[in-house]
């Protein structure tokens, strides 16, 4: 049992390894010490490898969702290795027999889908960075698998920094030499542990471009824009880290959609940590602008004030549209107070959707669908 844990774990040696047994998920060696301080667990032995003890410690599958959030919040990774056989099958093979073990799912900071895990006001992001070499375009594209939402804009070194703030991903991945270039080494220094290095192979333009048109199940993207190759590489190697870590499971998203960065107010990043629009300069939500002025009735409702008030629109059209919306249920209060009374009971569809995309839903998510078919009829 214990090769079959050293095998799986050599094959994902950034992530604590959750390897099942009967109830429990168990971790072994480094794994072990590292959860068992961070998440106040007692740390035991399991026999030896090497001459040496075995560290050991376990979490229970009913509560392993409350653990995975207090690991994924101090900024580890974690991948799920399931039984993927019945033991009554390993046991034809032989007494001594392991069952068959896989990982099934990488758990990532931006690819969690767990209602438990995620704040009903606030997005969840993925964002890949995307660079050719020999080109000075940069392009950002980020992705909510929570939800499905997928953005691509193309930025400049100079902005970099602003544009990422402003959509405040989870988790950045860079090509590793992109994450190892002095001249972005401030703009990472600052994301800290959000940025994620990977092999040069995931952001290539070409095969970023094959791999979103397989994904989507066309043999070109242009329908849904033309993309540069900076875009190409950003998108491509979000929609390839997305599959990395679901594994077999495809979520399902929209199809990416172009973000022109003039038609967004720019702010700076010291301007917008001092505004302490969604977040104070202490970290919380608590005492911001957001917070003072939220009086949505659905965690969708949440989401979409709070991108407003981060990236806040310059187009006069949009605008207008807004304002006039306001004047509406402003000058009708009694289909104001319908429609929030409908919201209020409206459940997060988006979420309960992905999860069961995922096949990680169960009957409460089916209920939120049938629930928000209810409340839109």
């Amino acid at each position: 049992m214990m090769e079959q844990f050293i095998e799986i774990k050599a094959a994902n040696p950034d992530s604590l390894l959750f390897y099942r047994m009967g109830d429990f998920y168990e971790l072994f060696f480094e794994d072990a010490e590292i959860a068992s301080r961070a998440l106040g667990i007692t740390l035991t032995r399991r026999g030896k490898h090497l001459g040496q003890d075995i560290p050991m410690c376990g979490v229970p599958i009913h509560a392993a969702d409350d653990y995975l959030q207090k690991l994924i919040g101090l900024g580890h990774r974690v991948a799920v290795c399931e039984q993927i056989e019945d033991p009554a099958e390993a046991r034809k093979r032989g007494s001594k027999s392991v069952v068959k073990r896989d990982v099934v799912r990488l758990v990532t900071p931006g690819t969690i889908t767990e209602e438990k895990l995620l704040a009903p006001s606030e997005a969840n992001h993925l964002m890949a960075l995307g660079r050719v070499r020999g080109e000075d375009e940069l392009a950002l594209a980020w992705i909510d698998i929570s939800t499905g939402s997928f953005l691509v804009s193309v930025t400049t070194r100079d902005r970099l920094l602003a544009e990422i703030m402003r959509v405040d991903p989870r988790e950045l991945i860079v090509a590793e030499p992109v994450f190892h270039d002095p001249e972005f080494r401030a703009v990472f220094d600052m994301l800290g542990r959000a940025v994620t290095p990977l092999p040069p192979s995931l952001f290539e333009s070409a095969a970023c471009a094959e791999r979103a048109s397989r994904f989507f199940g066309v043999a070109t993207l242009d329908g849904f824009g033309r993309f540069s190759r900076a875009e190409l590489s950003a998108i491509g190697a979000a929609i390839g880290y997305v599959e990395r870590t679901q594994k077999a499971e495809r979520p399902p998203l929209t199809a990416p959609q172009r973000q022109d960065g003039a038609t967004t107010l720019f702010i700076d990043p010291a301007t917008r940590t001092h505004l302490e629009l969604v977040r104070t300069l202490s970290g919380s939500r608590s005492g911001t602008l957001f917070e003072a002025i939220d009086r949505t009735r659905t965690g969708g409702g949440a989401r979409l004030l709070a991108e407003r008030l981060t990236s806040p629109s310059t187009d006069p059209d949009e605008i207008g549209r807004r304002l006039d919306s306001v004047s509406f249920f402003r000058g009708e209060r009694t289909l104001c107070d319908q429609v929030r009374a409908v919201l209020k009971g409206a459940p997060d569809m988006p979420r309960a959707l992905s999860r069961l995309a995922l096949n990680r839903g169960g009957p409460r998510d089916l209920g939120a669908l049938r629930m928000g078919m209810e409340a839109a009829a």
